[in-house]
């Protein structure tokens, strides 16, 4: 058990920022809610949006971060779908070094 933590700690600062950015995502989110809620005046609707918007771009900053990571090889994806597509990867290989 000791093992698999200490293994994955190299990875672990990136995990750590990736997990502050989606923090702050859902407290813009939040922020946002509460100015939804609590009056219904411009001053309070513009507010609203300001924190919607940057809500979207601190989503798109994450996503194309998280993209650059599993390019890089930063982060290795992990599952289901991972495990299909490196059996498909397999597949192939094999299938290429048995025809002459």
């Amino acid at each position: 058990m000791d093992l698999i933590i200490l293994k994955n700690t190299k990875n672990m600062p990136i995990k750590i920022i990736f997990i502050i950015i989606f923090l702050f995502i859902l407290f813009s989110l939040g922020s946002a809610l509460f100015h939804l809620v609590t009056k219904k005046d411009s001053e309070h609707s513009g507010k609203t949006v300001k924190a919607l918007s940057y809500r979207i771009g601190i989503s798109l900053v994450l996503f194309i971060l998280l993209y650059i990571a599993v390019i890089t090889g930063l982060i290795k994806p992990e599952g289901i779908g991972a495990r299909m597509q490196m059996q498909k990867q397999q597949n192939i290989q094999n299938t290429n070094t048995q025809t002459p």
